[in-house]
């Protein structure tokens, strides 16, 4: 049947029970039943129809009651499973940076450098973050229109956290690796003072009077935030109200999203480093698409107050960078329980440069390794690499018994539920994607979800936990293809953390990736093995040649 017609015959149906459309009493009730997976008798259909006007008045009541997006539910993901024990004390990190680092003769390379290199040259003061500042400013002039990655430019406010960041640090108040290095967000993170549009056009002059948590984090560390990047409208895509996000390695393609801006302008070099977020491969794709090394962290460990809501138990916001080691710089910085984030949780990040990788237990999702699929051949290459490190990853299989594909349906039912004003206003078409399978449709089509089977999901999804971590809970690292099978799904859905980084390119001349997994609240294993593939390859070296310039 036809997605039109199942959606009508659907509202009929609504419209039936409630007795305000008898013409639509013509449809069999059985035909509509079926669309639920449900039958009844004609004698429970007539006693149903008193409960369903009762209901009726329950959704007016709630429509009356306006909810803005920052409203969470009052239920809580968590995604830990049973008996799970996280370790719990802080070990002294070891980020393993250089005592001293050379300039470049030509200043411009700067804007490539990674940030475990620029933040041992402001430290020893061989550059000022004024400097690089600038540098960073004139590139977003020059290139953001090609990339179609900008919304809003913030020249002045950076520019002096940048003076603050050297007053500072010239009189020894040196606040870490992060202290005056440059960089972007996603524009669903809101800062006080400057518009928060979200990508979409019926928030295109929204401001919100509030600022990000991990955009606090990122100052008090003494990070000089300089532009807010564009993301594909309400966060999927790279479709937003001013264009299409481009790919800095090919300027014909989409960079992919919904990070769209910060995987962008990170690899194309108007910012050191990003943050971005992901509920269903937002971080990995765009990553993945413009060759950014980016960390999808545990869920709960970065505080989303101050985030555009699209779904509170899959959201995560995480770092986009030239590098697995930066991503640890970062990702150290913004992580920690937050009193305004209810699903936050405590945890320890235990990275430490000297840990020898080959006594961690890391595995490989063979099946998926072994199918047929684009990339293949830089994946295999990955494996290659890890052994000549002298790591033997051991053979590993997601678990199967749950219907992983139909426990989306959370997203969908939380998304609407986040944007039901858009919805219901009939704003949703001031939006420019208006294919069947965007925002707009989806939110549409997901209020004809039960309840029930919401709750069901969320029960399979507990079962889905379990049995990843009865399956794979003992491994340190698995190492997957970015995109094969329901590994990114199942993975979104359990919660675990996942870092991405280039691993070659297709035929397009596009980056492909590969995705090393870690355990819940392990993020510092497999950011510890992406740096020593890293180490041992050139792939996050590499600079897209129109950019050069």
């Amino acid at each position: 049947m036809h997605l039109r017609y199942k959606l009508f015959v659907i509202i009929s149906f609504v419209l039936v029970s409630l007795s305000v459309y008898p013409q639509a009493k013509q449809y069999p009730t059985d035909e509509i039943e079926v669309l639920f997976d449900l039958s009844f008798t004609d004698a429970e259909r007539d006693s149903m129809m008193q409960g369903l006007r009762d209901y009726q008045r329950s959704y007016q009541a709630i429509h009356s009651f306006y909810l803005t997006n920052d409203i969470p539910m009052s239920l809580w993901f968590n995604p830990v499973p049973a008996n799970f024990r996280k370790e719990t004390v802080q070990k002294p990190l070891d980020w393993g940076l250089a005592k001293t680092i050379s300039l470049p003769a030509n200043r411009e390379e700067l804007a490539f450098y990674p940030v475990y290199k620029l933040a041992v040259l402001i430290r020893t003061k061989k550059i000022t973050s004024t400097e690089l500042t600038k540098l960073y400013i004139d590139r977003i002039k020059k290139y953001a229109d090609t990339l179609q990655c900008v919304v809003t430019l913030l020249e002045e406010t950076a520019l002096a956290q940048a003076r603050r960041a050297d007053e500072e640090i010239a009189r020894g108040k040196y606040r870490g690796p992060l202290h005056g290095i440059p960089y972007g967000i996603k524009d669903l993170l809101a800062v006080e003072g400057t518009k928060t549009t979200w990508g979409a056009e019926p928030y295109m002059d929204q401001q919100i009077n509030t600022t990000a948590t991990v955009v606090k984090k990122l100052e008090d560390a003494g990070a000089v935030l300089v532009v807010k990047l564009t993301l594909g409208a309400l966060a999927m895509g790279d479709i937003w109200f001013g264009g299409v996000t481009k790919n800095p390695w090919n300027l014909r393609q989409g960079s992919s999203g919904s990070s769209a801006g910060s995987a962008s302008a990170t690899v194309a070099g108007l910012v050191a480093f990003s943050i971005g977020t992901e509920t269903l491969g937002s971080i990995v794709s765009p990553s993945t698409r413009c060759g950014a090394s980016g960390l999808r962290p545990t869920f709960g460990t970065v505080s989303r107050h101050g985030a555009m809501a699209l779904s509170w138990s899959m959201d995560k916001i995480g770092p986009i960078c030239r590098s697995a080691w930066d991503a640890a710089l970062v990702y150290f910085v913004i992580r920690g329980e937050d009193p305004l984030d209810k699903s936050t949780a405590a945890s320890v990040f235990n990275y430490d440069v000297k840990t020898n990788l080959k006594k961690l237990r890391i595995g490989y999702f063979k099946t998926l390794f072994d199918a047929t699929y684009p990339g293949k051949e830089n994946d295999q290459r990955v494996l290659e690499v890890i052994r000549a490190l002298g790591i033997e990853p051991e053979p590993v299989e997601l678990p199967a018994a749950v219907p992983v594909a139909a426990i989306r349906l959370m997203l969908t039912a939380e998304a609407a539920a986040a944007f039901d004003e858009l919805t219901r206003s009939n704003k949703d078409s001031l939006l420019s994607n208006q294919l069947r399978w965007a925002w707009p449709n989806t939110f549409r089509t997901a209020r004809f979800i039960p309840a029930v089977e919401y709750i069901n999901a969320s029960r399979m999804r507990q079962q889905l936990i379990e049995a990843y971590h009865k399956a794979l809970g003992e491994y340190d690292v698995i190492i997957s293809p970015s995109f094969a099978g329901t590994q990114l799904l199942t993975t979104n859905l359990t919660g675990h953390p996942c870092v991405v980084v280039p691993n070659g390119f297709n035929e397009n001349i596009s980056p492909t990736s590969i995705s090393f997994l870690g355990k819940l609240y392990g993020e510092a294993a497999p950011l510890l093995l992406a740096r020593a593939y890293q180490e041992a390859t050139e792939w996050e070296d590499l600079i897209p040649e129109y950019f050069k310039k």
